[in-house]
């Protein structure tokens, strides 16, 4: 055997320190950039867990955001709901607009969430707490279908607020901003006044409209070429593009339509 101390082992430890030592380093420089890639995947990948996680929470912020905006617009329509009904005396079930008639179709309906089981039934008036939105049309136990006053085929009577004077209003059909309606009054000899309100003056039993609920303001009054009356232009009060909470007149308890 040979001693440790022997000569001859220093000579090989040194001769391996020097071979080994710069392949030594040679191996660790050449395996450095292999170790900064994990290092930099591994962090990448934490960094994109951070952002998806963020990311997440940023939503679901926004979404109870969104929410709370929807929920107060709900709760200033439901509260004009109430002031109307104090107002007019009216028995008001409040209900949310679900669907819309399809834009391919001639006819300008919404659908609502509630129905017979709600004490709801064919021609009664729905409002919002702007003013007139329609009469109901259809209903099963838990929806109800109602035509807007804009279309086409609605007739609703009106009446001016200055005057008491009555008319008929009829839709043009347009639910956007610029959907009016036409009202032709039954006396020719009578001018409605720009700005004047319009209001139901009622159909018998209340149906399909009960009186006094508001429809919209004079915009403009025009002349038809071989006719003898004035014919004007009401712009509704109510936001046809944005209906979400209304409200449908119901009989008061112990009335019967």
């Amino acid at each position: 055997l040979i001693p440790a101390t022997s000569p001859w082992i220093s000579a090989l430890r040194d001769a391996a320190g020097t071979v080994l030592g710069p392949t030594q380093a040679l191996v660790h420089a050449a395996t450095q950039p292999l170790r900064n890639l994990s290092d930099y995947a591994e962090s990448n990948s934490a960094l994109r867990d951070d952002v998806a996680r963020l990311s997440s929470q940023n939503s679901q912020l926004q979404r109870k955001a969104d929410q709370a905006d929807l929920d107060r617009a709900r709760l200033v329509e439901l509260e004009g709901l109430h002031k109307m009904t104090n107002q007019t005396g009216l028995r008001l079930i409040p209900a949310r607009v679900v669907a819309t008639g399809p834009l391919q179709s001639f006819s300008r309906t919404v659908s609502l969430d509630v129905g017979s089981r709600q004490g709801i039934g064919k021609d009664m008036t729905v409002v919002n707490k702007d003013g007139l939105v329609g009469r109901v049309i259809a209903v099963s136990d838990s929806s109800a279908t109602v035509l807007l006053i804009v279309d086409t085929n609605s007739v609703v009577g009106g009446r001016l607020g200055s005057s008491n004077e009555i008319g008929f209003l009829r839709g043009r059909g347009a639910i956007n901003d610029s959907g009016r309606l036409d009202l032709d009054m039954v006396d020719d000899s009578v001018t409605p006044s720009l700005d004047d309100l319009v209001v139901t003056w009622g159909s018998n039993g209340n149906g399909p409209y009960v009186a006094g609920v508001p429809i919209g303001k004079v915009e403009s009054v025009y002349s038809t070429p071989g006719q003898l009356g004035k014919h004007a232009v009401i712009k509704p009060l109510a936001d046809f593009s944005a209906l979400d909470v209304v409200g449908v007149v119901v009989p008061k308890a112990g009335v019967t339509r």
